[in-house]
């Protein structure tokens, strides 16, 4: 399972994720702040007869759908903040994972620089 995780980790282009996320939360602040300042929508131009019910139905499910869209540009604002979070922690892990593979390389060859000594001894 988790040989699985990484080869699906080792096919994602980190680099370009990384470029990416700043222009990913300057979308979404975007997006938040013009759900806040949306202006109201004009009224018709032709007049539609209906009776008054009904304009409180369709008031009523304007609000609602004004409502769910603040709802969800503030999901997809929190959404990629922790998508940020998120890359910068793989990319700090990716780093120390690369660190530890130099450690161990240099340990390995010092130990055979060690062992190239002693058998010329």
């Amino acid at each position: 399972m988790a040989v699985g995780w990484m080869s699906a980790l080792k096919l994602v282009p980190w680099g370009d994720v990384i470029e990416a996320t700043p222009q990913i939360m300057q979308a979404a602040r975007k997006l938040i702040s013009n759900t806040r300042k949306a202006p109201p929508p004009e009224a018709p131009a032709q007049r539609i007869d209906s009776t008054p019910d009904q304009l409180a139905v369709l008031q009523a499910r304007m609000a609602q759908l004004e409502e769910d869209q603040r709802a969800s540009a503030a999901l997809i604002e929190s959404l990629a903040e922790q998508n940020a979070q998120l890359v910068r922690a793989v990319d700090g892990l990716r780093r120390r994972s690369l660190h530890l593979l130099l450690a161990v390389c240099g340990l390995g060859v010092c130990t055979l620089a060690l062992l190239a000594w002693a058998l010329t001894r």
